[in-house]
């Protein structure tokens, strides 16, 4: 039996992949002042011995973000069955055309050990207490920035066939609010006098890596893709159980919605309804024990 080699076609119109990246990157943005204005209250927090701001409960916290996910993905779908009839043919960019090798951001493939400006080693981590929960969330998006940018050099190469020109601007998208993240957490870590990461200290990076370098269609990385922006959801909701700083969690929970719509809108992009749920799994949460410095 021959392997079927028909080229892959996306489940839903491109119009309606464009109405959905317009719609992720407009709520992404009302996010941005939130995160860094967050960002910044923590910074200064833990410049100060004396913490400013009592925790909430862990009950508390997760509700928070399972409430706001759960909204953000709710919002995605409402956006999908609308975009046939508001949204034009022409799929519209909502963000600069830039090549993925001038975000700054690291390769998938790049090894653990170039990973933290300072390369502490992991027996010695220079991050502790929830400031490892902080380096670990660096370390997620950077995970992901990384995933995005080969999929686009590997799709710009050819070696996922046709690519239709929604999915690279989503991709492009996605890649630069992960980015947007990172850079928010490492703020933080700056603030701290801590090294920031730039690379991507992780157990799991090479089977990322191998797994990125073997994809041969857009299929693959999709499914890819959808388990890292899960893992990192997940990584929030668990984080916002344990972690007893309440800037902390405000940041994470401006954060896991926009991870949320970007698994929402992959699934479409994987012929999948994403059904809204009141709960989110954490069993594909990133542990800090994963950080590899």
């Amino acid at each position: 039996m021959t392997a079927d080699r028909r080229p892959w076609e996306m489940p839903i119109s491109e119009s309606e992949l464009a109405a959905l990246t317009r719609d992720l990157d407009e709520s992404h943005r009302e996010t941005i002042p939130v995160m860094f204005a967050r960002a910044h209250d923590l910074s200064e927090e833990l410049a100060d011995t004396s913490p400013k701001n009592p925790g909430i409960s862990s009950a508390a916290r997760r509700a928070f973000l399972l409430g706001a996910g759960g909204a953000f993905v709710t919002l995605a779908l409402a956006a999908c069955g609308n975009s046939a009839r508001s949204v034009s043919a022409t799929p519209e960019s909502p963000v600069d055309s830039e090549s993925p090798s001038d975000t700054g951001s690291p390769s998938a493939s790049e090894s653990p050990s170039q990973s933290a400006s300072a390369s502490p080693s992991a027996s010695a981590s220079v991050y502790t207490g929830e400031l490892k929960l902080v380096a670990l969330s660096v370390a997620l998006e950077n995970q992901a920035v990384g995933a995005y940018q080969s999929a686009l050099s590997a799709a710009q190469g050819g070696k996922l066939g046709t690519v239709p020109p929604a999915v690279t601007t989503f991709a492009k998208t996605a890649m630069a609010q992960h980015a947007d993240h990172a850079k928010a957490w490492n703020a933080v870590l700056q603030s701290a006098g801590k090294p920031t990461i730039t690379g991507t200290p992780l157990n799991s990076q090479q089977a990322v890596a191998d797994a990125l370098n073997k994809a041969t269609g857009i299929g693959e990385v999709a499914k890819l893709a959808l388990k890292l922006e899960n893992g990192a959801t997940q990584t929030y909701v668990s984080a916002a159980s344990t972690v007893a700083n309440k800037q902390a969690v405000d940041i994470a929970a401006s954060i896991a919605p926009v991870e949320a719509m970007h698994a929402a809108i992959l699934h479409f992009i994987l012929g999948e309804y994403p059904v809204p749920s009141d709960t989110i799994a954490t069993d594909m949460a990133a542990k800090p024990s994963d950080l590899t410095v």
